[in-house]
Order: structure tokens, then sequence, then C-alpha cells
């Protein structure tokens, strides 16, 4: 398989733990380097690094692998072409019939953050959260905070991920229906934890709490 954009490799590795090749890519050197020393710590060998743009895998071949991770640079890409041309390439390194995983960040996921941990930030930065709003782009304010990144409505993803040929087989709200107000459900143990996982995860897949949740997870299948 094939992590693009998988930064300092958490998920690349965890999947080499489980028994599968992963190939992790990422833009930044930095990360790429951090992710080999973790792997080394973890005591895996990752299949191969590779240092590489989403939008162009010119160094990988195409059809070499059977399944693929897009889990950042839908949300770090802020231009629909970008977005598309990163997805393009990931169906163009898949095998026919291959999965494909991909994350966004919610368009409200920001302002659902901001309620709970910093509520001034509506009236200290109007500016920036009209235009998430109106437009879902974040432009990273001086001295701190996120990163510039587009904030996605869940309608637009499934579009987007068909449109460069996947086959939309899932959507998941990755925290459910607990988004936010998890705190005392980490504490809980046995069949009541087990009993609120099933939960989120079946709730997940409702339409009506993909908004409300701060990452949404496409699943699909390459034509």
């Amino acid at each position: 398989m094939i992590d693009i954009g998988g930064g300092p490799g958490r998920y690349a590795i965890a999947l080499t733990q489980g028994g599968y090749s992963a190939t992790l890519v990422d833009l930044s050197q930095g990360c790429l380097n951090f992710a080999k020393s973790k792997a080394r710590e973890a005591g895996v060998d990752l299949t191969d690094v590779v240092q590489a743009d989403a939008v162009d895998l010119a160094g990988v071949a195409a059809c070499a692998y059977d399944a693929a991770l897009l889990q950042g640079p839908l949300y770090h890409l802020i231009e629909e072409a970008d977005r598309l041309r990163a997805v393009r390439e990931a169906a163009r390194v898949l095998r026919p019939g291959g999965p494909i995983f991909a994350a966004i960040i919610t368009r409200y996921a920001p302002i659902r953050w901001a309620a709970k941990n910093e509520p001034s930030y509506v009236v200290e930065d109007r500016e920036g959260l009209e235009r998430i709003m109106d437009t879902g782009v974040n432009l990273a304010r001086p001295g701190g905070g996120f990163t510039n990144a587009y904030f996605m409505r869940p309608s637009e993803l499934a579009p987007l991920m068909e449109q460069a040929g996947f086959e939309t087989l899932d959507l998941i709200a990755c925290e459910g229906i607990a988004s936010m107000i998890e705190d005392r459900l980490n504490q809980v143990t046995g069949d009541v934890w087990e009993t609120w996982v099933d939960l989120n995860y079946r709730l997940g897949r409702d339409p009506a709490v993909h908004g409300a949740a701060e990452h949404l997870l496409y699943v699909g299948r390459k034509k």
C-alpha cells in the first residue's frame, strides 16, 4: 500500500506492524527522516520512503499499489484543481479495484474547536471566520495557530473522488456522535467502552452526523 502525504509515518508504521508492505510519500524530507527513525524504534522497515508532492507523483509507477491512503493532502491543498490532481495521482498509482482511504477536515470543525477551546476567536479574527464559512479557506494567523488549509463540506467529498475515477463505498465521521464531548467516555472501560465504540462507529455513517465531526473518512475503490 502507499501512504500519500503521510507525514511522520503514523499510519505507514502501524500498517507495517500489522504485516502490510507500506510505502510512505511526503513533501517534507524532515517528516520522512522522522518517520524512518520512528520505524526503527518500532522495529519495522518501511518498504520505501519517497519525497514527492501529492499533486505530482511522477516518480511512482502507475498501477503499482493495491491500496492507498490520502489522509492529509486534501485539507492542505487550498485550490480545488490541486485537490483533484492529488486524487487523480492516487488513482493513477493504484491498481484497478484497489481501495482508497481519504480524509478531510469538515467545514465547521475549526469553529466548533474554537467554541470549546478559544471562544474569543470569533471576535479576534472575524475576517478569518467569515472566510472559512464562505470559502472553507483558512490562512495561518501570525504568531501561531493552524496552517493554511481547506475545510471541506461533507457533500463535496464523494463527487471529488468520483470525478477522479473512484467508486464510493462509505463515508464515516471519524469522531462520530461523540465529537468534542468525549472526555468522560475516554474514562470508561469494559462493556460500556465497547458499546460506545460500536455505537459511535455505526452513527458515524449517518450523513446527519458528518458535518459535526472534525474529520470525514472516504472509503472508495478504483474503477
